[in-house]
């Protein structure tokens, strides 16, 4: 699944092809997983204000109030063309196609997509549960502690991509910011200070930050293929940092891939130990 600093990124691209500019054509249509499909002839000859991520949703707004929010899940993606361009892509899998003169955006395979007024964003009960956006300007570390601390019984690298806690971050830089801080992902958020929380977040923020500009995702400083991630993706691959070979293991009740250094990142705590 896209992470906050791809969606980021894709605002921006989308931002620079699209703000300001007039709707010549919009359209929808279904796809797996989507019940509705947005009417988008409301668009047309609308202007396009804004475009913004948030968390890992990207919102895309009209100068007639409306707002269009996508989110992309595991496969979908959004491309940017020029008029008479190839796509990328079928035609068969855009799930959303929003023309002007200079510039077409299409998002392909994207499960959610949805038109709403400025009443329905205000209401739209994924967004307002969204926690704290990790690449916001007025990212409120207090605030991602203290909705952490309310899922009680999870585990850290679990807790970290429950989006209503603290949004934007996925697979990836959870595992790699919980290396470079150190800890366990399987260690209880309970057995954690509220100090090491806030390293965890403030590593996981400026990884996030350090990705916005595309290219190939890279934690360790290098570029180079095959040497850009601490953890994420080695299983049984030396350790960068001390050698031993990195472990995986499917975590939560989702079963989401955890990547860690059974040396660098030692067992969680026992009961009642917290860790600083």
């Amino acid at each position: 699944m896209p992470e906050g600093d791809t969606i980021y990124r894709t605002a921006t691209v989308l931002r620079s092809a699209l703000l300001g500019r007039v709707v010549t054509a919009a359209r929808a249509r279904p796809g797996p997983g989507r019940a509705r499909v947005p009417d988008l002839d409301r668009l047309v000859g609308q202007t396009v204000t804004g475009v913004e991520s948030q968390g890992k949703h990207l919102l895309i707004r009209f100068s007639n109030h409306l707002t269009l929010r996508t989110h992309l899940r595991m496969r979908g993606s959004w491309h940017r063309y020029a008029p008479g361009e190839p796509w990328q892509r079928p035609a068969a899998q855009a799930t959303v196609v929003l023309e002007t003169p200079q510039a077409i955006a299409v998002c392909f395979s994207a499960p959610t997509a949805e038109l709403l007024s400025d009443t329905e964003l205000a209401r739209q009960p994924v967004l307002r549960a969204l926690g704290p956006d990790l690449l916001s300007a007025d990212f409120d570390t207090d605030e991602a502690v203290r909705r952490l601390r309310e899922l009680r019984g999870l585990e850290i690298g679990d807790a970290l991509l429950e989006q209503r806690a603290v949004s934007g971050i996925g697979n990836v830089h959870k595992s790699e910011a919980l290396f470079l801080e150190r800890v366990n992902p399987f260690t209880p958020l309970a057995a954690l200070a509220d100090e090491t929380l806030g390293a965890v977040l403030a590593t996981a923020r400026r990884l996030l930050a350090a990705n916005v500009g595309g290219g190939r995702r890279v934690t360790t400083g290098l570029s180079r293929p095959g040497q850009g991630l601490w953890a994420y993706g080695r299983a049984g691959r030396p350790c960068r940092r001390c050698g031993a070979l990195v472990r995986t293991a499917r975590q939560g009740e989702l079963a989401r891939t955890t990547y860690w250094c059974p040396r660098c990142q030692p067992d969680a705590p026992r009961p009642g130990e917290r860790r600083f």
